[in-house]
């Protein structure tokens, strides 16, 4: 590997790109990279990323603020409410089926996943793809699997990840992916564990940089480095905890009473239909710090009514507030941190690093919201975008004026 210190230091040489095709994309995912963690520690690649690149102020995840999903609204364009990964456990009243990150099955039932994934809208029309890790990724949706799928491993390093990327960047000509996507988890789980403050989240920080740094170095002497656009995100921010900020359910109802779908810090909860008001009505004045709504009266701000999926009752925890119950109290409930509060909180805002041909240098980008990413993809891979809750008018002032240019 190339000393970091001493390619990062050399001029970034622009290159147009070519009007026969469009430059290979990478989208690396550094799951729970909160807007501020790269000002906690030594970050030179993300330093060098911004100074030649666009670093956002902040990207604005979608509600709720959790890493499903967030990356699925990243690659279709379309909030949670609409492409119907409301959560990372959901459950289908009609099927009677469950979804949780843990059921390999339901992850790769095509019938959850709605809309169109950047790499399914590649596909479609010509390109190659190898979404290594995304979420999503395993599953066909709408028929299509990418040409190089890559199942989820946790045993993976990071390091094995960008390895993975690169060996695919060396097939031919041919064979070769034109988007590709990496996913890191390993400050996501050092937040949970310790708190973002900590020394081990710090650590995780550096390594992710360093891991970034391996693949720029891996792409610089694949001669691609200049003809490639990366963008580096994140799904959500975090809070911390604290055992003096916990909400019992069970102090306020019995449980067995109701289906909890999914706990902290938003709890989605089915209860009887006849008991349902009377549910609500003990809930929603029993503890000052959340918010209980019917699902049909959650904020739409939110967007994040009308999926037959949705609990019908929700309540959504302040923030730095954890929501369990005292038979299923875990650890990471009441310490460390974590996200899924309201998604316009500083503490659940996102990372956005763009760079390369397509890109302005030394630019900083107002925040903006994660469902613009889809449409910033499909501009970027001169592909027409599938229906979105995006657009290109709300991100296009950070592209250079002799970018890539479909004239949409």
């Amino acid at each position: 590997m190339l000393a970091l210190a001493g390619w990062l230091s050399l001029s970034f040489a622009m290159t147009a790109c070519s009007n026969k095709r469009p430059p290979t994309v990478i989208l690396i995912s550094i799951d729970g990279l909160r807007w501020d963690f790269p000002e906690k520690t030594a970050t030179p690649t993300l330093d060098f990323l911004t100074r030649s690149g666009v670093r956002a102020e902040r990207l604005i995840p979608s509600f709720p603020t959790k890493t499903f999903p967030n990356h699925y609204t990243i690659v279709t364009g379309l909030y949670p409410g609409h492409n119907g990964i409301l959560a990372n456990n959901m459950y289908d009243p009609v099927r009677h089926k469950f979804f949780a990150l843990d059921l390999r099955d339901a992850i790769r039932d095509s019938t959850w996943w709605r809309g169109e994934p950047i790499w399914v809208t590649a596909e479609k029309q010509g390109l190659k793809t190898a979404p290594i890790f995304w979420v999503g990724s395993e599953t066909t949706i709408n028929g299509i699997k990418p040409t190089y799928q890559v199942p989820f491993d946790a045993t993976w390093s990071n390091r094995k990840r960008v390895e993975k990327a690169l060996e695919l960047l060396d097939l031919p000509p041919s064979e070769r992916p034109f988007f590709l996507t990496i996913y890191f988890n390993n400050v996501d789980d050092a937040c949970h564990d310790f708190g973002t403050s900590s020394d081990e989240v710090k650590k995780a920080i550096r390594d992710a940089d360093q891991d970034i740094g391996f693949l720029l170095a891996g792409l610089k002497t694949r001669n691609l480095l200049e003809k490639v656009d990366i963008l580096v995100v994140s799904d959500h921010g975090h809070a911390d905890l604290s055992p003096d900020r916990v909400i019992y359910l069970d102090d306020y109802l019995d449980l067995d009473l109701v289906q909890v779908v999914d706990w902290n810090p938003v709890a989605e909860i089915n209860p009887a239909e006849e008991t349902e008001e009377e549910i609500y009505d003990q809930l929603v004045h029993a503890n000052p710090h959340w918010t209980v709504y019917h699902r049909d009266e959650i904020p739409r701000r939110y967007h994040y009514r009308g999926d037959r999926n949705l609990p019908k009752i929700i309540a959504v925890a302040d923030e730095g507030w954890a929501i369990t119950s005292h038979r299923t109290v875990k650890p990471e409930y009441i310490s460390g941190s974590t996200h899924g509060f309201d998604n316009h909180l500083l503490s659940m805002g996102a990372t956005f690093i763009a760079h390369g041909p397509d890109f302005k240098s030394g630019f900083k980008m107002p925040p903006f919201a994660n469902i613009h990413i889809y449409e910033l993809l499909t501009h970027l891979l001169d592909l027409a975008p599938a229906p979105n809750d995006g657009s290109l008018d709300s991100v296009k002032v950070m592209l250079r004026s002799d970018s890539w240019f479909r004239g949409s």
